[in-house]
């Protein structure tokens, strides 16, 4: 079968961004994963739907040699056998939870590296690669209402996550003025149960004030599985109106 889609999803091995993995190894796609850790269980789900898969252990704290490598593979793709392609910046890191005064920079530094600078390094060269290609092109970079809301204890994951928002209304303006230019959304996925949230959970409420409300939500239902979110997340991606509002949230009506 010919692939009319080409897909490139950071974090992909664990919460939503495995579950979005999961769901996009269809027929007629090609999926690059870019992770910490490969996931053996999606290459075998792969071969069984004839999907093309390639997962890369790739540390996404060193932003530029990661964005240089998928550079150098887009290069070497046909920009003429795709229908659409797209680029998912899925990964993210909460750090460590508490006040800045009494953070660890070294910490700080990664999570804002994870967070902002490699997306803003992917966009950068997913854009310039793909320019000239025949494909309908996207970028969903997957935000945070803490993008958008402040939290104590969670400096460094608020910043790169308003980073994420403006750097997306601007790169929204650049590509509007561009021959087939791309479709760029900064969606907020609502709250879902991952290793970010048991983390959360598990820290210190000295440290961390509003660790009760989180262990509130997961007490009474109130947080999306990975996979809800990540269905919702991919109908959004779907969504014939995608790109007409820079900065969303999943639950925005269409």
């Amino acid at each position: 079968m010919t692939t009319s889609r080409l897909i490139i999803l950071t974090g992909a091995s664990r919460g939503m961004g495995r579950a979005m993995a999961g769901r996009l190894l269809q027929p007629g796609n090609k999926l690059l994963c870019i992770s910490r850790r490969s996931d053996p269980s999606l290459a075998e789900q792969a071969s069984s739907r004839g999907t093309g898969l390639e997962q890369w252990e790739q540390d996404l704290a060193d932003p530029v040699a990661a964005a240089e490598r998928v550079a150098a593979w887009l290069a070497l793709q046909d920009g003429q056998a795709f229908d659409e392609v797209t680029l998912i910046n899925n990964a993210g890191t909460i750090g460590d939870p508490r006040p800045l005064a009494t953070a660890d920079v070294a910490v700080l530094a990664q999570a804002m590296r994870v967070g902002l600078e490699a997306p803003l390094l992917l966009t950068s060269v997913f854009l310039h690669a793909t320019k000239d290609w025949r494909s309908v092109r996207k970028v969903l970079n997957i935000s945070s209402g803490l993008g958008r809301n402040a939290m104590a204890s969670q400096a460094s994951y608020c910043a790169a996550k308003a980073g994420m928002d403006h750097f997306t209304r601007a790169v929204a303006l650049e590509e509007a003025a561009a021959p087939n230019g791309a479709r760029i959304v900064s969606l907020a996925p609502g709250v879902i149960d991952t290793d970010m949230q048991v983390q959360m959970r598990a820290t210190d409420p000295a440290l961390f004030a509003d660790r009760g409300r989180f262990v509130d939500m997961q007490e009474k239902g109130l947080l999306d599985s990975p996979d809800a979110a990540a269905t919702k997340v991919l109908a959004y991606l779907e969504r014939p109106d995608f790109g007409s509002k820079p900065v969303a949230d999943v639950r925005d009506p269409a």
